[in-house]
């Protein structure tokens, strides 16, 4: 009896700043390094030409190409996506590190054809160590996996754009990602979640999470300050609010109402330990949740009111 054939996979890697050059190294390294040999590996550079220019002169084994889109990750993703022709398309962000594995366990969930996607665990690689004050509710301000995730394979909502595969078919029928819709400066906006909730709606597929497929998601000085996590927090705030505006509505916010009734527990949780004498980390960390919440809500307050004001609709742009 034949095996099941193996999955082509390719793995597209969006950059747009030769200032991560030494991370853009080392994150092609560990694509090419991968037991499961990824059919195609593509560098899309997002309108920066000298970038452009020298990784198609210092990367070699690999496709380079320049967005074909609007400035922003989500073209960036698409014009590699786009190129490819594998039926498995993984995407990987320029500052991240994988072990050999992580393609192959990534893979594994897509033997079931209702599965859509998978991602895997994100550990954060602080670079001046982790924060105090940082809550582990709260790793995701910081591309990182984050305390209440399943410790298993399991199906979830979404996943994020960090490391994640996608089934190549449904990926192009929706458009890919919405181009437009994204991070680019300032802006952080939802991209990956909102292309989870369109793929998982068509046909009513859905996602794995698979934890043991992990990366490692640089987390640089700057992105280790209480300033940045405030931001950050707000950004999230605002980005979910306009990517419900985008969707259904308060009906694609669920997993966040479940989140933000699980932090009162987290609150007191590290309220407890530190009255213990278990550290003034845990009254900070308990602070922290505390501050993030305030700075979500305020960016959806903000971005609700803006969207009241000004409505906008971002379309796809999407097409081959």
């Amino acid at each position: 009896m034949e095996s099941t054939p193996r999955p082509a996979v390719s793995i597209v890697i969006p950059t747009h700043t030769e200032k991560r050059w030494p991370s853009i190294v080392r994150a092609v390294a560990a694509a090419k390094s991968q037991t499961y040999t990824p059919a195609e590996i593509v560098v899309v550079v997002d309108h920066n030409p000298e970038l452009y220019r020298r990784a198609r002169r210092d990367l070699s084994g690999v496709t380079v190409l320049e967005n074909l889109y609007t400035q922003g990750v989500s073209g960036n993703r698409n014009t590699g996506a786009f190129h490819t022709s594998t039926s498995l398309i993984a995407f990987v962000d320029d500052d991240v590190s994988m072990g050999p594995e992580w393609l192959g366990n990534l893979i594994t969930p897509f033997s079931d054809p209702t599965v859509v996607g998978a991602g895997g665990g994100i550990c954060p690689d602080w670079q001046t160590g982790e924060p105090r004050w940082m809550p582990e509710e709260f790793l995701w301000a910081v591309g990182g996996s984050y305390s209440g995730m399943p410790t298993t394979v399991s199906k979830i909502r979404n996943v994020w754009s960090a490391g994640m595969i996608v089934r190549r078919e449904t990926f192009l029928a929706v458009g890919g990602f919405r181009v437009g819709f994204g991070k680019l400066g300032n802006q952080n906006r939802p991209e990956d979640t909102e292309l989870c909730l369109r793929m998982s709606a068509l046909g009513g597929g859905h996602w794995m999470y698979v934890p043991d497929a992990v990366i490692r998601h640089e987390v640089p000085a700057g992105r280790s300050t209480f300033g940045f996590f405030i931001r950050r927090c707000y950004a999230e705030g605002r980005g979910k609010v306009a990517m419900a505006g985008l969707l259904d509505g308060n009906e694609s916010l669920g997993s966040e109402r479940d989140y933000l009734r699980s932090l009162p527990k987290a609150v007191v949780r590290n309220l407890g330990a530190a009255a213990r004498g278990k550290g003034v980390g845990h009254a900070l960390k308990a602070g922290g949740v505390i501050a993030g919440v305030a700075a979500a809500g305020w960016g959806g307050v903000v971005e609700t009111v803006a969207a009241r004001r000004t409505p906008q609709r971002v379309t796809a742009e999407a097409t081959r």
